[in-house]
């Protein structure tokens, strides 16, 4: 019996000095776990017989005085270790397991540790003893995920973080603040299968701000749950917004011109178009809504009637193709008359980035009014030929700006060469070549050139074969001058009547 006794307290003693090694004594004082506790709470020691607590160091009171048992420390480590096993039986079933922190910038691990039946759980701070193991700086995975420029985190099955890399910190920081807490995802799960591995863009809300972060994430499925990647696209999508308003400011712009406006992007596709050109080519908005390409447009002019009919369609395509590869070269430009009687103005021009607008002018009034007035001319232009005397009328300017039959047949000069009008000074030269000396020609110069207190007058002229000329000189109000030669029959004759003589 008594050898028993003894054996017994041999055991107890035995036990008691086992649980001290695994126990460090440091007496520390902290306040509360976690990734931004104070280093003096870390290397605590907590050991479990299965889900029990039964003894931990004496550093661990400091803090973790409601540990009772392996459900109470997991809750308290769930949030920096959200890895920290289930349950007791993982470390059983796996013999050692290290637990790295969720933020992978801070050096803090849990060790678990099975001992003949006994779970040693040890808080680990990996700067804090130059004996304590460290992780491998150049651990070359390691390395690329803190070193990467964008998010990356790992999200398990019940939708929790459980690793993230620096920039995903940095990130969950910026838009939640200091003390977020980093287990709770920025971004949801991808739940739709069809759509892991592919791009999707994403925006999240900035903590005291109205501003927005963008980002472009793919994701994963993995064992473990889905691996998330996050690309910052803030600078794109504000190049997108900037370039939407762009577009918005010249839509209200363009639908402001009575000119038509076609834009084709690169791929020849309809990219823009305002409401003139539903107005001029009689084109229904849900057509062109639906971004036609560039044949499919004027296809629809051709049928449309809203364009010159083609003899054949072949020449007409052809045609087209003309006239796509000259508003690539900025060479397009035509007169549409179409079967309506409208006429208009249809010119290509290119883009830089290889997009093709086609502007459509109607240019009918222009037209009209052209043509009345080159008809008016031609009727003036008649009236004046049916005239005996000669009449040669000078701008304001003083170039000559019509004559007509009688002063092509007495001065021998109908003015069409060239191509500047002739100036009141040639003229008179010409005028020169063909008669007496006189004062009068320099006079008409003079007159012509003269822009204020001009009045009517006469002046008789001899030409070199003896005819006697009345000239007179008119002014006009718009400053234009009218020149006009009668010939003097009484003159002429008697001239005639001496040469007989003679």
């Amino acid at each position: 019996m008594a050898d028993w006794i003894i054996l017994a307290a041999i055991s107890l003693v035995s036990s008691s000095l086992a649980v001290q090694w695994l126990l460090p004594r440091r007496p520390r004082h902290g306040d509360s776990f976690g990734l931004s506790s104070p280093q003096s709470l870390y290397d605590a020691v907590f050991l479990f017989d299965g889900n029990r607590l039964i003894s931990h160091s004496d550093i661990a009171l400091s803090g973790y005085e409601t540990v009772n048992d392996w459900n109470d420390l997991r809750r308290l480590l769930q949030r920096d270790f959200p890895a920290f096993p289930e349950t007791p039986e993982v470390v059983r079933d796996q013999g050692n397991l290290v637990v790295a922190a969720i933020d992978c910038t801070v050096e803090r691990e849990v060790l678990c540790e099975w001992i003949d039946g006994i779970i040693r759980v040890q808080l680990r701070d990996l700067t804090g003893s130059p004996n304590q193991a460290r992780r491998d700086p150049n651990d070359p995975v390691r390395l690329a995920m803190d070193k990467a420029p964008y998010p990356v985190w790992l999200l398990d099955h019940s939708d929790k973080v459980r690793w993230c890399n620096a920039a995903y910190v940095s990130l969950v920081r910026k838009a939640r603040g200091q003390d977020a807490d980093l287990t709770d995802p920025l971004f949801p799960a991808q739940k739709d299968e069809a759509h892991l591995g592919k791009k999707t863009r994403a925006a999240i809300d900035v903590e005291g701000s109205n501003n927005k972060l963008w980002f472009d994430l793919t994701r994963t499925d993995r064992e473990e749950g889905q691996l998330g990647y996050a690309v910052d696209i803030n600078a794109i999508v504000e190049a997108e917004t900037t370039q939407r308003k762009f577009v918005q400011t010249m839509t209200k712009t363009f639908a402001q011109l009575s000119i038509g406006l076609a834009i084709f992007d690169r791929n020849r596709q309809l990219a823009l178009f305002n409401p003139a050109l539903i107005d001029l080519t009689t084109l229904p908005p849900d057509f062109l809504s639906c971004r036609p390409s560039l044949s499919s447009f004027f296809d629809r002019l051709r049928d449309q009637h809203m364009m010159p009919e083609p003899k054949n369609y072949r020449s007409w395509r052809s045609q087209m193709n003309d006239l796509l590869e000259a508003a690539e070269d900025g060479n397009y430009q035509e007169t549409w008359s179409l079967p309506s009687g409208s006429v208009y103005s249809v010119s290509g021009r290119p883009h830089p980035d290889g997009a093709v607008a086609f502007l459509f002018e109607d240019i009918t009034a222009e037209i009209t009014l052209t043509r009345r007035f080159r008809s008016e001319m031609d009727l003036m232009q008649s009236i004046l030929d049916k005239l005996a005397d000669a009449i040669a009328v000078f701008a304001d300017d003083g170039t000559l700006a019509c004559t007509n039959y009688a002063y092509q047949l007495m001065w021998g000069d109908d003015h069409e060469t060239g191509f500047e009008p002739a100036s009141v000074l040639e003229v008179t030269r010409q005028w020169q070549e063909q008669c007496a000396a006189t004062p009068v020609l320099g006079e008409i110069r003079d007159f012509v050139e003269m822009r204020e207190n001009r009045a009517e007058w006469s002046a008789d002229m001899r030409m070199r074969n003896g005819t006697m000329i009345a000239c007179t000189i008119s002014p006009m109000q718009n400053g234009a001058t009218i020149v006009r030669f009668a010939v003097d029959p009484k003159v002429t004759k008697a001239s005639e009547l001496r040469q007989i003589s003679a």
